[in-house]
């Protein structure tokens, strides 16, 4: 994966509570198997090889995770082009390139592989239909795999295949409606529960240049209390919004506002800035991965709406947002 969306990734979600009503036998079962991935993800030592695929591109990167009385850590590596590696204690994520390395805040709209579901599963059952399917073997462990079909097409599907012993999730990837693979992540080689180190960041990825408070790599957060400015209206069902704050952008002189929403599962920011005087910014749809991102001009405004859905589903968000102000006028 890029450095770019190493650090974007590098993530946990901030969602509601875990208390989901069981319809059925079956649904118990399928709710149990996501509890022991969320879980897991968080409480195993593991260290191996994963390869990121999305349309054309076949990513590698190392991961290193480990657990105990002092908390988390974790050290992604990407093995592909430039230098990049992004490194996790607990709350605290470094990120590393060749050019410069900056301390980031964990994303509210974004994990990283293999933690892809929330602590907290409640809205799951709401927004997805959730099966269990075949058992296969994935770098030599036995899997679980587990299905989520979207209740609408605003959506992607996602299927998972988990370690039947430990949880942890080994392979996991989007569908389209389709059920093409859009973007996937496989373990390639990995070792889970035994001894694991997480060795130092080499000096060849270690800059000169590094983020301090008040440089310039360095963002200021402002949460949101108040009533927002903004109101949307094409947020796709089951989404709730999770957090809205006022942010610095790197190179921009003025901030934005950024409203995250959550199904549950899967994450979309919104971001709404001054329009720029002299606009160099890219207009329209790109696309990376599972990942889409749309930005438009809303009259005095920039809006750019990035989220792990369908291209469909961001146009639709952006095209809906309005400044409360003008409404009332």
């Amino acid at each position: 994966m890029t450095c770019m969306k190493l650090k974007v990734i590098a993530a946990l979600a901030l969602l509601g509570s875990t208390g989901l009503a069981i319809a059925n036998p079956d649904q118990q079962i399928h709710m149990e198997w996501l509890n022991r991935v969320s879980l897991a993800a968080h409480q195993t030592n593991y260290s191996g090889t994963f390869v990121h695929q999305y349309g054309n591109q076949l990513e590698t990167s190392n991961i290193s995770h480990i657990f105990d009385h002092s908390g988390e850590r974790t050290k992604v590596e990407k093995q592909d082009g430039s230098e990049c590696e992004v490194t996790s204690n607990n709350s605290a994520v470094w990120c590393y390139s060749s050019d410069k390395v900056g301390q980031a805040e964990r994303a509210h709209d974004r994990k990283v592989f293999p933690v892809l579901l929330p602590e907290q599963l409640s809205t799951l059952g709401e927004n997805y239909q959730i099966r269990t399917g075949e058992s296969t073997r994935i770098a030599g462990f036995d899997t679980q795999v587990l299905e989520l079909r979207p209740r609408d097409n605003l959506r992607y599907s996602h299927k998972m295949w988990v370690h039947k012993d430990s949880g942890l999730l080994l392979k996991a990837a989007v569908l389209s409606d389709r059920q093409e693979v859009v973007e996937q992540y496989t373990f390639i080689q990995l070792k889970i529960n035994s001894s694991i180190k997480l060795t130092k960041t080499p000096p060849s990825v270690i800059p000169q240049t590094t983020a301090q408070p008040g440089s310039p790599l360095a963002q200021k957060i402002v949460a949101v209390t108040d009533e927002s400015a903004w109101k949307v209206d094409g947020i796709p069902a089951g989404f709730k919004k999770i957090a809205e704050m006022r942010r610095s952008m790197r190179g921009k002189k003025n901030m934005a506002t950024q409203m995250v929403f959550s199904d549950g599962l899967v994450g979309i920011s919104i971001f709404i800035e001054a329009r720029p005087s002299n606009p160099d910014s890219a207009l329209g749809l790109s696309s990376q991965g599972a990942i889409h991102i749309y930005s438009k001009f809303n009259g005095d405004y920039l809006v750019t709406v990035v989220g792990e859905v369908p291209p469909g589903t961001v146009l639709q968000i952006a095209n809906s947002v309005r400044n409360r102000g003008l409404l009332s006028n």
